[in-house]
């Protein structure tokens, strides 16, 4: 049975996939109580990492796209800490998002958005959250875009 997220999901044409598995020593989420803590979750789509530094090789449109994607694995993280049941999931308290970027470029929210805005078009009012935006001179892999999250559970 398909809750009510993961219908309006669907209807964005998203299904969320297994939750990735750690690059190194961590676990990919710790529950504290009602709260979960969700590991920085890189750009990456079915073709592989999603690479790229903002302010050179790639637009900020592009950086959006793959900030949705990050948060696209942040829910299905979200999902497997719920046992598989997405409708747990009370609020999305607050994202932290890393920017691969120049030392001049100043989009940062801009790209970050893309993350955000999903969460509220896939969410509503369970989205909004707080947020920071940070440009950073290098991510794990050359990837463009990294995100955490804090989210509270049932």
């Amino acid at each position: 049975m398909t809750g009510v997220f993961e219908t309006k999901l669907a209807e964005l044409g998203v299904t969320l996939p297994n939750a990735p598995a750690p690059a190194a020593n961590y676990v990919p989420y710790v529950q504290v109580g009602d709260l979960v803590y969700v590991s920085g979750q890189v750009s990456q789509d079915t073709t592989g990492f999603i690479i790229g530094k903002l302010g050179d090789n790639m637009s900020t449109q592009d950086g959006a796209s793959a900030a949705r994607t990050c948060a696209v694995a942040l829910l299905a993280q979200v999902k497997a800490a719920c046992g598989g049941d997405l409708d747990r999931l009370v609020r999305v308290v607050k994202l932290s998002g890393f920017v691969n970027s120049t030392q001049d470029y100043i989009e940062q929210p801009k790209v970050i958005n893309g993350a955000s805005d999903f969460l509220v078009a896939a969410l509503g009012d369970t989205g909004k959250h707080a947020r920071a935006a940070v440009s950073s001179p290098s991510l794990p892999m050359g990837v463009a875009v990294e995100i955490e999250g804090i989210f509270q559970i049932a």
